[in-house]
């Protein structure tokens, strides 16, 4: 994944707000009631905020900062999309299918996050 630095103050606070979406519900929390679709849900919040941050942005459309938030958006929207209504428990078979997809959605966003914490200055936040 290429570097990033941002070039004005709308794209550092984007990069920011992408990094705090990437920070956490991405595994199932505690409360999890073992459904596929509510697996998904912290993806879905990802989703939400990712077009947030899109629908805010008043920097240069081709900023670096929105192809990072489009790739979070391709990578997540897979799982979200397999999963969404899928309501029945997982068996082990199911189970090793979803942990799957949400690895890679995890390693996806570890590698967004890292991109992220580098160019914008928050590296040592990364290492907690």
């Amino acid at each position: 994944m290429d570097g990033w630095r941002p070039r004005d103050e709308a794209e550092s606070a984007a990069g920011w707000k992408l990094w705090l979406a990437l920070s956490s519900r991405l595994w199932p929390s505690a409360e999890w009631d073992g459904t596929p679709a509510a697996a998904v849900g912290g993806l879905r919040a990802v989703l939400a905020e990712c077009d947030g941050i899109r629908g805010t942005y008043a920097g240069d459309p081709s900023a670096a900062v929105l192809r990072l938030v489009d790739s979070v958006v391709f990578v997540v929207s897979l799982p979200v999309e397999l999963w969404r209504d899928d309501e029945l428990p997982v068996d082990a078979d199911r189970a090793a299918l979803l942990h799957s997809d949400l690895a890679g959605v995890v390693e996806h966003a570890a590698d967004v996050r890292a991109v992220l914490a580098r160019g914008g200055g928050w590296a040592e936040l990364e290492a907690r």
